[in-house]
């Protein structure tokens, strides 16, 4: 998110979202290739913005993007349940039911291909979003792929690996 109050809400200890932006420029600058991960794309909450952040995130240098749809395994559910009772209650219906609709009638589906995604009309919906807005952008259509033939096992300097 670019809201700050919903990003203070949401993650209360990490970095407001100007200064993500402001790191993305700053490791841009210096050569280092960054990118921006929409995630997590909540239903009702945040979905509005994947093109504002991936404009954003863009402009200050990312050189690539990808979008994850909330995942909530295990005790999460119940715990963003109680977050949502706290700060949006009256977004918390409209939110799981998106959730339910995307994972075949639950709100977390583990079967890779689809934990991150989901299926259903909501699903690509977001999916179109985030595929349009990145084309427009000039984002890459995949992902970049690393070189590891340029990694060498680094050396053992006393108990620890050198970094250098």
């Amino acid at each position: 998110t670019l809201d700050p109050d919903l990003a203070r809400r949401m993650e209360p200890r990490a970095p407001r979202p100007e200064k993500r932006l402001a790191a993305i420029r700053a490791l841009t600058a210096a050569g280092v290739p960054a990118m921006v991960l929409v995630a997590p794309l909540i239903p009702g909450l945040n979905d509005h913005e994947i093109e504002t952040v991936l404009t954003r995130a863009r402009e200050a240098g990312a050189s690539e993007a990808g979008g994850v749809l909330l995942r909530l395994p295990h005790e999460l559910a119940d715990l963003m349940r109680d977050w949502f009772s706290e700060h949006f209650p009256d977004r918390a219906r409209r939110t799981f039911s998106l959730l339910a609709q995307s994972r075949g009638g639950k709100v977390y589906d583990a079967a890779y291909g689809r934990r991150f995604t989901g299926t259903g009309p909501y699903a690509d919906l977001l999916d179109q979003r985030m595929r349009v807005a990145m084309s427009r952008l000039g984002y890459p259509p995949e992902r970049v792929r690393l070189r590891t033939d340029l990694f060498r096992v680094p050396v053992r300097v006393g108990g620890q690996y050198s970094l250098f």
